[in-house]
């Protein structure tokens, strides 16, 4: 099995960032050696912090969908003569970040928006609730754009801009994200579900965990998708076959939905 799985709102609890509730799955994850691949709107240094305190060391699909970063040999040896991924353990699916900058600056005015790169770290802080440090973190983008637009009516006029400079919107948790047309997280799950397939010689058992309209594409990429609520016991309206919804928002009912899973798994594997 390999489980993918959103951070924010999904894992990490909306207000807090916190993913305490969720430890006790986590640590089943870690003893089973299921591989727990974060796909999330984050930037690459943002998860590399949060693999370290969760003690995860498997690949992660970063700025939704941008790119794939794999540990050092984690599919083997570059030198065995097969066709694994690039040396500097990077698949980049996404935009040069300068580009899509280019695009907002060029947007800016006609359509009210401001992206990451036009905010001060306090004021991306204060709009998420991160911490000065975290927040900092969350200004390193390499391949996509949140941002925040004053009259949400004019937004089909900006994807139409989008569309002929070759990017696309998607609506995350609390920003909007501007990333390349041809990007998103379920073209970067399957990519890495065929890796596992061909060096690690299985045909693995998917789930996909998230809580928002950018998680669509990976949900639908998997053999088990999961819905999270929102805290406020709303939800996105998605109909997949054999989907579960969570139970309650955040890292418990991540915590709920995995346990269920892992043990449904293992009934399955007992003879």
């Amino acid at each position: 099995m390999i489980i993918f799985t959103d951070l924010d709102g999904t894992l990490l609890d909306y207000a807090t960032y916190s993913w305490e509730n969720a430890a006790p799955s986590l640590a089943r994850i870690r003893a089973e050696g299921v591989p727990l691949i974060f796909a999330t709107s984050k930037t690459r240094v943002e998860v590399e912090k949060i693999r370290v305190l969760m003690n995860v060391h498997d690949p992660v699909i970063v700025e939704n969908g941008g790119a794939i970063f794999f540990p050092a040999g984690y599919f083997g040896s570059d030198s065995d003569g097969e066709d694994r991924p690039p040396s500097d353990r990077c698949i980049r699916m996404g935009k040069p970040y300068a580009e899509i900058r280019a695009f907002v600056a060029d947007m800016r005015d006609r359509f009210s928006i401001r992206g990451f790169g036009d905010l001060e770290t306090a004021e991306i802080a204060e709009l998420t609730g991160l911490a000065m440090d975290q927040a900092d973190l969350a200004r390193a983008r390499e391949f996509s754009e949140p941002f925040l637009i004053s009259d949400s009516a004019a937004l089909p006029d900006l994807e139409m801009e989008a569309a002929r400079r070759g990017l696309k919107i998607t609506s995350g948790g609390r920003f909007y994200h501007l990333i390349a047309a041809e990007q998103d997280k379920g073209r970067a799950v399957r990519k890495l579900i065929d890796l596992y397939a061909r060096f690690r010689g299985t045909n693995p058992r998917t789930v996909a965990i998230g809580d928002s309209r950018n998680d669509l594409s990976m949900l639908e990429q998997a053999d088990q998708p999961v819905l999270i609520p929102r805290p406020d016991g709303t939800r996105e309206d998605f109909d997949l076959p054999n989907l579960i919804i969570a139970p309650f928002p955040g890292s418990l009912g991540w915590n709920a939905v995995v346990a269920r899973i892992l043990s449904e798994e293992g009934e399955h594997r007992t003879p």
